[in-house]
């Protein structure tokens, strides 16, 4: 199936792969690499003239393999083009996907259907038939209906659907409880199987769905989902795409041949992976030991005669559902309309910005609603504006949270300069929907960080609201401080998001990023700083608050160093104060405070690159980092629309360059692939003049080393340039660790966090069964979890159990579990361990040490950057 030309190039990719440095793995693989190099070349030169399976199968490999394999033979760094990266990683998403909704599909069968029904049954309607059925059905309407394939949540509410489609046509002597009875009640209200001649069948359908949704309100439940979103799938997409797709038969149920020559026109046409495989257990199909996917991991037993704890396995469809539930859990209080506390706020500004808002939040529910189709299918623009409506909820409830905030910060409520500014606003509010959006489009891979973006994946949203990465920068912190109930995930994912604006999308051509270095450089006639090396060895401080950002410069002329910074939030309406002629402007806070977050964001890189490389050469890390350093302070133009790892590569190789040390682009690249947060585009496509992109190793001949030789070639001088101070690394202000933390002079004791011992159904908080690994860890003395220790804590608290008992008893009406330690008594955790009951074991007392050390460190982490200098220069 391959052109001759295309043989042609592939075969001169394979003879290179062979010759090539490390070609260990190809030449034991032959046949494996000159499928990859086919692949390669089809994909470059537009002649994909085969299917990826038929390629899997000619080759006898997995999915999983052939990814990692072809990652394994990009040995230098124009074997695999970028273009060729972007295909694989849409591939990749789709089979995520497929695997994560087959896996969840036969397990819920299993819950639906009996496995061996009763002899009435013909045999048509076997299990396995059922299985084909619904399956293709469901990759027909996925394929049909969706432009994103690899959104798992709308694509699992698909398929709810279409279960609840075929359990209503299905004889309830199949089914197992609830759903057989649903579906006799149904029949003997009208039977679903026999329609009436010559009425239509989607209004049939529509009706049915109308009066009778105990069936989908089963599944929903089961499966934590939206009732009103999966109705709205049934209505908008599903029942279209059965009216449309004329597979219907008379007796309502979809003909198998009709349906498999539909999916198979589909299958050639899209040229990618044949899902009817599933089915199967295709080999081709089947996940790697090490490889992408995840499956249902269900917790391992200590020991085989202990009692088992149910624990609710994190598949990516449960761990989705279970996100969205919280998120929802989280706004079911909130309002779409500004509450009375903000209407208070906004009576109190000089200008009231009531009006402005309503009508910016009405206008771009129109913009979203229409984005989200064009991404996604034009048959879910309903979806979008739900879960836009979610994030207006979101974008009022921390609006109100912000100006308490600042409130008691300031002691003002008249907030009109913030309240009036639009990019704010705009801002506060894609944040927000950021958050739904990233809460409904968790993708179905989460081990490798880069497949988890889709279409509609940040900076997607920076497009649909207009708006400029550096403004949505400033409005980040604020946002997850604002909103203590955000998930872990979400603010990991913000985070993330504030990491990409600082590497590439605060660079961009246009950016207000260079109007305002360009300002700063221009007020002392070009020896101003944006971010003085002096401040890179002190703490971060993180008290500015959105105010701050949007409002920067936001300080008067300099006073007494005692006095407190005076935000302009604090005279919202009152014009910049008049500056002396002798006094000098104020940096911008926003400018000061994005430069030392890039230049610890950078040193983290850096720090991390260079342990993976030169480990053996301390010496050169400092050295590294002043070069590193000085680009981005003075030679920022270089980072115009260019990535932060593309002048750290640069700034590493430059360095061993001078200092004679042999470390090749080749190598530096070869780690940096395996480093967290990467992508692959990073250093084969870098921009080399306007429009014109090349190799990293391009970039640095012709346009890095350029612009900075006379600064390299000054550390292989006797007089090297003065060294830049390593940036102060404090705690993030968002993250919550999740390795265990020692105790503080604790004798060598560790904790890890403590987890939720609930999950989310129906928007309500329910007990699920925990186990002392999923839930929390303690471990005293030199190492974790022997069995010995565990068996010496176990004696301990089984000796005081009749006495806590007994506490429990006469303390509270409600009983208290029995195994409950001492410190959970009210008034017995005080942190110097000085109260304690006189039948109180030394071991008990130092848990109880060790748990009140432990909300101090909690509250310590979450109060981090708080108690700031008052004289801090922004």
């Amino acid at each position: 199936k391959v052109s001759e030309s295309a043989r042609e190039k592939a075969w001169n990719k394979y003879e290179s792969l062979l010759a090539a440095d490390g070609a260990l793995a190809c030449s034991k693989k032959k046949k494996e690499t000159w499928g990859v190099c086919i692949f390669i070349v089809a994909i470059d030169l537009d002649e994909v003239t085969f299917t990826f399976t038929e390629l899997l199968k000619s080759i006898n490999i997995s999915v999983c393999t052939f990814f990692q394999f072809l990652k394994e033979v990009d040995v230098n760094m124009d074997t695999v083009s970028t273009k060729v990266d972007s295909t694989v990683s849409r591939l990749k998403k789709k089979y995520d996907v497929l695997f994560a909704l087959y896996h969840k599909f036969e397990r819920t069968c299993g819950l639906i259907y009996l496995e061996q029904p009763s002899s009435e049954i013909s045999a048509e309607l076997s299990s396995v038939l059922v299985l084909k059925n619904y399956w293709i059905t469901f990759l027909l309407a996925k394929g049909k209906v969706l432009q994103v394939e690899d959104d798992l949540v709308i694509s699992f509410q698909l398929l709810l659907c279409v279960l609840d489609y075929f359990i209503k046509l299905s004889p309830p002597a199949m089914l197992k409880e609830p759903y057989k009875s649903s579906v006799s009640a149904v029949t003997v209200n009208g039977s679903a199987r026999t329609p009436r001649r010559g009425q239509n069948r989607s209004s049939r359908t529509a009706k049915q769905l109308d009066t009778d949704t105990k069936i989908i309100e089963i599944l929903c439940k089961e499966h934590d989902c939206n009732l009103d979103e999966v109705k709205n799938v049934y209505f908008t997409s599903f029942i279209p795409f059965l009216n449309s797709a004329g597979i219907v038969a008379s007796n309502g149920l979809p003909e198998v041949e009709v349906i498999l020559k539909q999916y198979d026109e589909l299958y050639l046409k899209n040229k990618d992976i044949d899902a009817r495989l599933f089915l199967n257990h295709d080999e081709t199909l089947q996940p790697d030991v090490i490889a992408c996917s995840q499956l249902e991991r269900t917790p391992l037993k200590n020991n085989p005669d202990e009692e088992i704890n149910i624990i609710l396995p994190q598949t990516p469809v449960r761990a989705a559902m279970s996100n969205i539930q919280q998120l929802i859990m989280i706004l079911n209080s909130a309002t779409d309309k500004p509450s009375d506390t903000l209407i208070m706020y906004f009576n109190n500004c000089t200008v009231n910005p009531k009006d402005s808002i309503l009508k910016r939040v009405e206008s771009f529910d129109h913009i979203f609603q229409k984005k989200f189709a064009e991404a996604v299918g034009q048959g879910w623009a309903e979806i979008g504006s739900q879960r836009y409506k979610l994030g207006v909820r979101l974008y009022y409830r921390v609006m109100e949270s912000m100006l308490k905030s600042e409130e008691e910060r300031l002691s003002v409520q008249n907030f009109s300069k913030l309240l009036n500014d639009n990019i704010f606003h705009t801002s506060l509010l894609a944040c927000a929907v950021e958050v739904v959006m990233a809460t409904y489009g968790r993708n179905a891979s989460q081990s490798d960080s880069a497949s988890t973006e889709t279409r509609e994946s940040f900076p997607w949203i920076l497009s649909v609201f207009d708006l400029k990465a550096f403004d949505f920068y400033k409005v980040i912190e604020s946002f997850i401080k604002a909103e203590p109930s955000l998930t872990r995930e979400m603010i990991k994912h913000l985070e993330h998001c504030e990491h990409r604006i600082m590497e590439s999308l605060a660079w961009q051509s246009g950016s207000p990023l260079f109007d305002l270095i360009k300002q700063s450089k221009e007020r002392e006639g070009q020896t101003d700083q944006p971010e003085p090396t002096s401040s890179l060895n002190t703490p971060l401080q993180h008290n500015h608050t959105a105010a701050d950002l949007y409002l920067s410069p936001v300080k008067s002329p300099k006073k007494k160093a005692s006095g407190p910074p005076l935000s302009a939030s604090s005279t919202p309406d009152a014009q910049p104060p008049v500056i002396p002629q002798t006094q000098k402007p104020q940096k911008s806070t926003s400018l000061s405070l994005f430069y030392k977050k890039v230049y610890l964001l950078a040193y983290r890189r850096l720090h991390t690159l260079f342990l993976h490389l030169l480990s053996e050469h301390p010496d050169l890390e400092p050295l590294i980092w002043t070069l590193f350093q000085h680009t981005l302070q003075n030679e920022y133009e270089l980072m115009r629309d260019r990535h932060l790892d593309q002048i750290m590569m640069c700034s590493m190789y430059g360095i061993c360059k001078v200092k004679n040390v042999d470390l090749r682009f080749k190598i530096i690249v070869s780690a940096y692939k395996e480093l967290c947060n990467t992508n692959q585009e990073t250093f084969k496509r870098v921009l080399i003049r306007e429009e014109q992109y090349d190799s990293i190793i391009v970039f640095y001949n012709l346009v890095f080393m350029q612009k900075l030789k006379t600064n390299i070639l000054q550390y292989a001088s006797s007089r090297p340039p003065t060294l830049s101070p390593i940036p102060h690394i404090p705690r993030s202000p968002y993250q919550f660790s999740n390795s265990p933390r020692r105790v503080p002079a604790g004798n060598n004791i560790y904790i890890s966090p403590l987890k939720s011992p609930y999950k989310f159904s129906d928007g309500f908080q329910s007990p699920t069964k925990m186990t002392p690994r999923s839930r929390i860890l303690v471990s005293i003395g030199e190492s974790f979890g022997t069995s010995e220790k565990f068996q010496k804590i176990n004696q301990m608290l089984c000796n005081s159990e009749c006495q806590l008992k007994r506490s429990a008893e006469v303390g509270a009406a409600a009983p208290k579990p029995l195994k409950r330690l001492r410190f959970d008594i009210e008034g017995q955790d005080e942190a110097d361990g000085s109260k304690h009951l006189p039948q109180e074991s030394k071991f008990q007392q130092k848990l109880a040490e060790m748990t009140s050390t432990r909300t101090r460190m909690q509250k310590q982490k979450l109060n981090d950057g708080n108690n700031t200098s008052a004289n801090e220069e922004k």
